[in-house]
């Protein structure tokens, strides 16, 4: 779980019944199957940069969920292992 994460939420898809993810919170886009922490908001959609840095993507909150911290450190090796030129 992280700041500002509710108790039982990561993992969990962030549908329209429920807010969108909040800045800073590390989630998967089901639509375009990528990974990314939320930078903000704009109108229905949510601004998501990958974790390593790069071109940020819009996606709306209904194609989106909270990673798990199991989730999140493997998404963070990969990319590691993806800068140092690795294969996993």
């Amino acid at each position: 779980m992280t700041a500002g994460q509710a108790p039982g939420t990561a993992g969990r898809p962030c549908g329209a019944a429920r807010e969108a993810p909040g800045a800073g919170e590390a989630v998967h886009d089901a639509a375009s199957d990528r990974v990314g922490r939320v930078t903000g908001h704009e109108g229905p959609y949510v601004r998501i940069r990958p974790l390593g840095g790069g071109r940020a993507w819009d996606a709306t909150a209904d194609d989106l969920r909270v990673l798990t911290q199991d989730e999140l450190l493997s998404a963070l090796v990969a990319e590691v292992n993806t800068r140092s030129g690795r294969r996993p």
